[in-house]
């Protein structure tokens, strides 16, 4: 029997196994993302500012292939996701940042603890800790320097990157720009509301993302339709027609 790479009954495999979190996982790294001060590298290819919603779902693919299969094609899919950055690198003939490596997996390891508190319930230490040992592991497949070792060790390196990392720049405004040109000015004004209550006091303050009165009680009443199972409808009517298939198969 293979044995997987993530243990089944981890709640990473729980967190990552419904729509409608990994879609909060990833509205808190796009906000993010777009700050990062080596944001430039996610220009050099050209793919995400032409494509962000596809290249959102071709990282959930990936992450999915290392979360819910077995040890040997967990470490497959990394290594082809190292493989991929290392050949960007050759083409732009330069070394992408240690630290713009970190940040990325740190991004994957706090928004999945935040958008499932956001949406279920508080995460105890221990789960905490286990979603951090599970990215870590991706880590060091990837070999990357200067990770931490513990869950608190983290928090701390977190908090710095935080900090030290992200820039308001020309890139976040054009990325934004995307992110409305793609997904219509209604789902937009959902997505940056969405984000106000994912991402860090930092971040919120660096995209100026404003005052939300009306988010939470829509949310409340969003976690009172999944209680109920009528979040259906209401996915149909803030999901872009064209990916209601895929984020339908995000559901485990």
């Amino acid at each position: 029997m293979k044995t997987c790479f993530v243990s089944t009954d981890s709640i990473v495999r729980k967190i990552w196994g419904k729509a409608d979190t990994v879609l909060f996982i990833f509205a808190g790294a796009a906000a993010e993302f777009a700050l990062n001060k080596a944001v430039d590298w996610l220009y050099f290819t050209g793919r995400l500012p032409a494509d962000p919603l596809g290249r959102l779902f071709s990282t959930v693919t990936y992450a999915r292939q290392i979360i819910f299969s077995d040890e040997e094609a967990a470490l497959a899919a990394i290594d082809k996701i190292t493989a991929i950055h290392k050949g960007v690198e050759k083409n732009r003939g330069t070394e992408i940042p240690d630290w713009a490596y970190r940040d990325v997996l740190f991004l994957l390891i706090d928004y999945s603890i935040r958008s499932f508190e956001l949406l279920e319930r508080r995460l105890t230490e221990t789960e905490k800790a286990d979603i951090f040992e599970v990215f870590y592991r991706v880590g060091a497949r990837m070999q990357l320097t200067g990770l931490p070792t513990s869950y608190p060790a983290w928090v701390a390196m977190r908090e710095e990157h935080l900090q030290q990392n992200l820039l308001n720049s020309e890139f976040t405004a054009d990325l934004y720009q995307q992110y409305k040109k793609h997904l219509g000015a209604t789902r937009y004004v959902i997505l940056k509301q969405v984000q106000r209550q994912l991402v860090p006091e930092k971040v919120k303050n660096l995209l100026l993302l404003g005052d939300t009165p009306w988010i939470v009680p829509v949310l409340w009443c969003y976690k009172l339709s999944r209680l109920i199972k009528l979040e259906g409808p209401l996915k149909n009517i803030l999901l872009p027609e064209a990916y209601k298939v895929q984020i339908k198969g995000l559901d485990v």
